[in-house]
């Protein structure tokens, strides 16, 4: 078999990425999910806010900034688009899971978005609106031209956002809570609640707004109260979110049914409810932040995605990086194998997967959502590891993904414990697969790239 050389590749998923742009009166706006013939699902023809989120960093990385300032404004535009439920009130008006453009009657361009009307299950993507954010911010500071955040819409859409995530619930934890299937895991898995990834998306989308909404008499005190709970956010997840050995042995010896305020175990976590592999797999110099939290439950699975945006955007503390970086480390083969990085680890299995999942047939066990490896997970991996001062374990995964993802035709997902096998209903030509081993590339090239961000990671 003849192999491929970087170069070549590298020309390759640029190519997949160029053709995947599409234009609306004559300005590019966003990229499509895939250009696989034959796409099973119907909107991948679509640009998704969270797929284009590799995409518009490469594009900024490379100075077409124009296309991401193009993409802002479109997808701020399409707030107005969401459908009311006749005698439901609405939170404000937040950011669409995907747009597309189409031709009407009269041949005329017009966008239509989906706001989880027509997405699996009719859940709404609570992780667009703070993607959209994070774009903002990086487009910012790549370019300087603070000036489109300061623009009135872009202040009303920041203020809008801001206002969603900070309205009371019946809460008490500084958490975000959301309905299951609402962000990258967009069906039923069992991650109802408090789940890791939204709660990296929350710090680092309180942190942007510090950054790009201007205070004034109505803002001030909403920034005010932001700052707090990206505060009260950050101890409450460093503490009762992580797990190493240590404390894997304290939740072992938890007494349950405690009343009042000194509690060591506040939130009533039964320890039969450890799970029989967590205590061997565990490395002694390792740790990781878990999956899902609340009262009663812990999710004691690895989820890969949120624990690397804790990296990047600075939820986790450097001494829980080091030791996440470590359990990549020592885990390789459970958490990388043939293909970084898998989303979760282990996989639901049995009547588990049975209860959870609602019997998935696309989530079976090592496939999907379910214990697949998900190559766009390349970029927050070389991204985390930079932060961890781990520039080998970076390296070592893009040269695993390289060749494959070339003669692959760069698939949107693969199968197996180790990921050895193309996703069952994997689509090819999948362009968040592309961009994202783009942008790996162009920030191991150059580590100081991860400045887009800083704001998150100095608050």
């Amino acid at each position: 078999m003849v192999t491929a050389d970087a170069a070549e590749i590298h020309q390759a998923a640029q190519a997949l990425l160029d053709a995947s742009l599409f234009s609306y009166q004559g300005e590019p706006i966003g990229t499509r999910a895939a250009l696989s013939a034959g796409i099973a699902a119907e909107n991948y023809v679509d640009c998704f806010i969270r797929d284009f989120v590799p995409s518009g960093l490469v594009f900024l990385f490379q100075g077409r900034a124009e296309i991401v300032r193009n993409f802002l404004r479109v997808a701020l535009r399409l707030r107005g688009l969401q459908e009311e439920i006749e005698g439901h009130h609405r939170l404000p008006r937040v950011m669409p899971a995907s747009f597309r453009v189409e031709r009407d009657g009269y041949g005329d361009e017009v966008l239509h978005a989906d706001f989880g009307d027509r997405a699996i299950g009719r859940v709404a993507p609570v992780d667009s609106m703070m993607w959209w954010v994070l774009t903002l911010q990086a487009y910012v500071n790549v370019t300087g031209d603070a000036a489109l955040a300061e623009e009135p819409a872009f202040q009303r859409g920041l203020q809008s956002i801001l206002t969603v995530m900070l309205n009371d619930r019946f809460e008490v934890f500084p958490t975000l809570l959301v309905p299951d299937a609402s962000f990258m895991i967009d069906r039923r898995m069992g991650v109802y609640g408090h789940p890791l990834e939204i709660q990296a998306l929350f710090f680092a989308t309180l942190n942007a707004m510090q950054e790009l909404l201007t205070p004034d008499q109505t803002t001030s005190t909403m920034l005010e109260l932001a700052a707090k709970r990206r505060a009260h956010l950050t101890e409450y997840v460093r503490q009762f979110y992580w797990l190493d050995p240590l404390k894997l042995n304290e939740i072992h010896r938890y007494e349950t049914e405690g009343f009042g305020h000194d509690v060591a175990n506040p939130l009533n976590i039964n320890p039969e409810s450890i799970p029989d592999w967590v205590a061997d797999w565990l490395p002694d110099d390792a740790g990781y932040l878990l999956g899902n939290l609340g009262p009663g439950r812990m999710d004691f699975r690895f989820f890969a995605q949120g624990n690397l945006l804790s990296m990047v955007f600075g939820l986790s503390s450097p001494e829980q990086n080091t030791a996440i970086m470590q359990l990549f480390d020592q885990r390789w083969p459970d958490l990388v194998g043939r293909m970084p990085v898998k989303l979760i680890y282990p996989a639901l299995v049995g009547v588990e997967w049975q209860i959870l999942t609602g019997s998935d047939p696309k989530n079976t066990p090592w496939s999907y959502h379910n214990g697949g490896n998900w190559p766009v997970l390349l970029w927050p991996f070389v991204a985390a590891a930079l932060r961890a001062g781990r520039r080998d374990l970076a390296s070592n995964a893009i040269d695993v993904a390289r060749s494959r993802l070339y003669r692959d035709d760069w698939p949107e997902y693969y199968d197996g414990r180790s990921g050895r096998m193309i996703g069952r209903r994997s689509n090819v030509r999948q362009v968040w697969t592309a961009a994202g081993f783009i942008l790996a590339e162009a920030l191991l090239e150059q580590p100081d790239r991860l400045d887009f961000w800083d704001a998150c990671i100095h608050p």
